[in-house]
Formats: C-alpha cells, sequence, structure tokens
C-alpha cells in the first residue's frame, strides 16, 4: 500500500467511524423532532466527495458523464444531461426547445400549459424565453392536472404542456399523452419531486420529449445540489449541453465536427450557440453514483410511512381530504399532504401551530396556486379556466414528513400529537371525541 493509499484509507475510516457514533436520524422520544427531510448521505458519500476534493479534479468531467448514463439507464432513456440543480435541468430543457437550433422550435408569445399547483421555476424559464405560461387547474384527489381543464384551456398558440408530479404522484400520462398527441403538443415533465415515481411501469420523465429532476437536499436522493434532464432525443441533449456552458461546443458528442467546421478556432473555445453557466461538479457526481443504488430503497420506507399516516389519520376523513395516487401510478411522497374540509372546525394556522409547537415540520404544498403570487403582476401570461381546486389547496392545505428517516415512533408520535389536536376541537362531540381516545 503506497502512502497516499494509507492516508486515504485513514480519511475514509474516520469519516465512517464519525458517522457511525453521530449520523442518526431516528427518532427520539426524550428529544421528539419529526423534521420535513433528513440527510440520505452517509459515510461512503462523503468520502467520495472528499477523495474527489483531494484529487483535484473537481470540474464537470468524466464522473458527471458516468452518473448522467447511470441516471438515463435507471429511468431508461437514451441519454442524460446534469446540471447544477433541478431548477436549471427545468431551464436548460426550455431554452433548448426554444432554441433556434432545435427544428420547429418554442418561439416568443408560443403558449405552455403549466398546473396552477406547481414551483416558481417551473414557470419561469417559460416567461424568460419569451412564452405564454397558460395556468390550469388540478384534479383535487391526484392534486394533478384536471385533463378536461387542461383541453379547454388549449388555444391557437398552445404548444406545449409542461406537468408536475405533485409530490411524486404520478399524472395521468394515458389521457395527457392522448391529448399530447390530439392536438400536436410538445411535453415537458417537471419530475423534481417525483423521482423514482412511475406510471404503468415506465419511468416518469421517459414520456415527453425532455424530463427533469432534482438532487436537492430534501428530494429523494441528494447530491447536494444537482438536477437532471433525461431525454431520447441526441439533437435536445447535444443542445442543452452545448447550453449548459457557455455556448460552447467542448462536451458535444459531436465536437469534432464542429472543430472540423471550424479550423481557424481554438478547438477548446468554439462558441456556436447562446448559454449560460449551470455545470455541476465532479463532486455532485460521486455522491450520486453511490446515492442512486439506494433510491429504492428509500422510496419503500417513503411508501411505508404513507400508508401508516393514510391508515390511522383515516378516522379523520370527516375534517382531512388526503391525496390519492393516480391509478396505474407508483406514487414517491415527496411529503404527506393533508387538505382541510369545510367540515373542520379548525384553521390550517391552528393545526399546523399545534404541530410546529410539538416539532413537527410542516409546510405549504409546493407553492400554492402559483397565479396568486405577486410575481405574475409583471409578466403576460394565461388563466386558464377556473383555479378553485389549486386556490383550495392553497388555503387548506399543508404537508408533513415522509422520508426515509420517518420511522415507526416517528409516525406514532405524528398520529398522537394530530390526535390530541384533533380531540381538543372536539370536545362537543362526545361520541366523536371517546373514538379518537379509543
Amino acid at each position: 500500500m503506497t502512502k497516499q493509499q494509507e492516508l486515504l484509507q485513514k480519511i475514509q475510516e474516520n469519516i465512517q467511524a464519525y458517522c457511525d457514533t453521530y449520523y442518526d436520524f431516528s427518532f427520539n422520544p426524550a428529544n421528539p423532532i419529526v423534521r420535513l427531510h433528513e440527510p440520505t448521505q452517509h459515510g461512503e458519500e462523503i468520502y467520495a466527495a472528499i477523495e474527489t476534493m483531494l484529487s483535484t479534479f473537481t470540474t464537470m468531467g468524466k464522473k458527471v458523464r458516468a452518473f448522467e448514463q447511470q441516471y438515463a439507464d435507471y429511468v431508461n432513456t437514451q441519454y442524460g444531461v446534469m446540471s447544477n440543480s433541478g431548477s436549471s435541468a427545468n431551464l436548460l430543457a426550455i431554452a433548448a426547445l426554444a432554441n433556434p437550433a432545435t427544428p420547429d422550435y418554442l418561439k416568443p408569445g408560443d403558449e405552455v400549459i403549466v398546473p396552477a399547483l406547481s414551483w416558481s421555476t417551473t414557470i419561469w424559464p417559460i416567461i424568460q424565453h419569451n412564452l405564454v405560461p397558460v395556468l390550469v387547474d388540478c384534479d383535487l384527489n391526484t392534486f394533478n392536472l384536471d385533463l378536461n381543464k387542461l383541453e379547454q384551456a388549449i388555444g391557437p398558440r398552445t404548444r406545449a404542456i409542461k406537468l408536475v408530479h405533485v409530490y411524486g404522484n404520478p399524472c395521468n400520462m394515458d389521457g395527457l399523452m392522448a391529448l399530447a398527441k390530439k392536438h400536436n403538443l410538445l411535453v415537458i415533465e417537471d419530475c423534481c419531486e417525483a423521482m423514482g415515481a412511475s406510471y404503468d411501469n415506465k419511468s416518469v420523465g421517459s414520456f415527453g420529449q425532455v424530463g427533469n429532476f432534482s438532487f436537492f437536499f430534501s428530494h429523494h436522493i441528494s447530491t447536494m445540489e444537482g438536477g437532471i434532464s433525461v431525454t431520447n432525443d441526441f439533437n435536445l441533449t447535444e443542445t442543452m449541453r452545448i447550453l449548459r456552458a457557455h455556448g460552447w461546443s467542448r462536451e458535444a458528442d459531436e465536437h469534432q465536427k464542429y472543430v472540423a467546421m471550424y479550423p481557424n478556432i481554438d478547438p477548446r473555445f468554439i462558441f456556436i450557440n447562446v448559454g449560460y453557466n449551470l455545470r455541476p461538479t465532479e463532486v455532485n457526481a460521486a455522491i450520486g453514483q453511490l446515492q442512486l443504488p439506494k433510491l429504492n430503497n428509500l422510496i419503500n420506507k417513503r411508501r411505508e410511512t404513507a400508508l401508516f399516516f393514510r391508515k390511522h389519520l383515516a378516522k379523520y376523513d370527516e375534517y382531512f381530504h388526503f391525496q390519492q395516487e393516480t391509478p396505474k401510478g407508483k406514487h414517491v411522497w415527496f411529503g404527506f399532504s393533508i387538505i382541510l374540509k369545510e367540515a373542520a372546525p379548525f384553521t390550517v394556522k391552528d393545526i399546523t401551530t399545534h404541530m410546529q409547537q410539538h416539532h413537527i415540520e410542516t409546510r405549504p404544498i409546493i407553492a400554492g396556486n402559483m397565479a396568486r403570487h405577486p410575481a405574475f403582476k409583471l409578466y403576460p401570461h394565461r388563466i386558464g379556466g377556473d383555479l378553485s381546486k389549486a386556490d383550495t389547496i392553497m388555503k387548506k392545505g399543508f404537508a408533513f414528513a415522509c422520508h426515509h428517516a420517518v420511522d415507526q415512533q416517528a409516525r406514532e408520535y405524528v398520529v398522537k400529537v394530530i390526535d390530541t389536536f384533533i380531540r381538543s376541537h372536539t370536545q362537543a362531540n362526545p361520541v366523536f371525541a371517546k373514538e379518537v381516545t379509543a
């Protein structure tokens, strides 16, 4: 063993010892906390990151390329383009589809249908490329796009649908793809909350022209920061690679083609398009390579937790409306959501304040109805009909943890805290209070 190998082994052993001692994110009854998110990394990922740093080869390179293919294989697409965030993945996808290098590209003024119940950077790239977002309501059961309202919102300038698989629940892809085919629309999938989800045994992200995922800390696996766009379209892939890094051809598979076309320009710096700097690092990719094999097990834990909550909170059906898994879909539960019904004798603020006082973190469901946020006063957009369901989710909904570290004790604690809250608000109904106590 060389001196270098000896030192690296000591580093690895020390990291593992540290994590084995201090990386315990299970529930502690003596100090009960249920956070919205907990780390998915352990010693092996931390060592891989440090080993990559020590190599000094940290900027985007071979490890990024290897992880791109590893992830593309996981979702059963041909290509993957990693970026520095899920938001950047959304940006790259729209930028490539709205670029003159793409046949029949999206042009300024073209409309893109988006769910009103979504996230800011689902929509901002559309606006940033002078396209017009058309906000459409959701279905209150699945939280995903209401396909009837979607079709009603299609107009003469509509060119694409950018969907969101809300909280990891797959959209009805049979119906959606049929509408897209009928009206000759592009489909872009925002899968940032839906890593590992599938519809009819086919991975989300692999249905449309391009699908985008996030590896942020709060998501199903994490590379610290990071995202990826997956597709079966080689030309779109090449354009995203070029746009990702300055507009140069260096990372394109067909780089040598451009070298031959422009022999008088230094081959390292041939700029053939506009561009950004949205590159991930080798450190991100090294972590991702170890995280991805853990994903299915992490999802299984989320699904077990969601099933527990649904079973043990079913007694509150009079007050609570729950998200329902799409038929033929595999839900991966980014979080567990509750919508208060009109009969509930309390508000979202009442119950979330109580939960947070007992150290159970809560949050709104995505960003609620994006049409209600002040940024939309500044930019052209269209409202595709009634948005009442998205409004309901924004006003009456909240979510709490459903991740891999919510163990049995944490599950029982969450239900107990909710039981206590409900009991305190239903004392006028002795029969119901008795059922809750039982």
